[in-house]
């Protein structure tokens, strides 16, 4: 990971967090990106903001997501989650999101091709 410091450390926990969530959730690299999956299917991504350079979790079906901390923007599926590296991680927003999230994929209401 080529960031620095303190978005390198911030980038890390949001990384350990999205992979103790599920045993099924594998990461890669797509578009540049980590990328994590749920059973092979994207689930969320981690990135910086080119203009802010602040670190941010992007949710591949945000649109079914309804949390007040999460923006659009100019997309139509995924959202974001902004965070501050400069502050302590907001871990009960963080988790709340990626439960809701993880629902999705394994109630069926997101398909996964098995």
């Amino acid at each position: 990971m080529k960031e620095e410091e303190p978005n390198r450390s911030c980038l890390l926990a949001l990384r350990s967090i999205i992979l103790g969530q599920d045993t099924n959730i594998t990461e890669t690299i797509k578009y540049g990106m980590p990328c994590f999956c749920y059973k092979k299917k994207m689930f969320c991504y981690l990135w910086t903001d080119k203009k802010t350079r602040e670190p941010y979790m992007l949710m591949v079906e945000g649109k079914f997501l309804d949390h007040p901390q999460l923006e659009i923007g100019e997309r139509s599926r995924m959202k974001i989650f902004r965070v501050n590296p400069n502050k302590d991680l907001p871990v009960k927003a963080i988790m709340s999101i990626l439960t809701t999230a993880l629902d999705l994929y394994r109630k069926g209401v997101i398909k996964i091709k098995d």
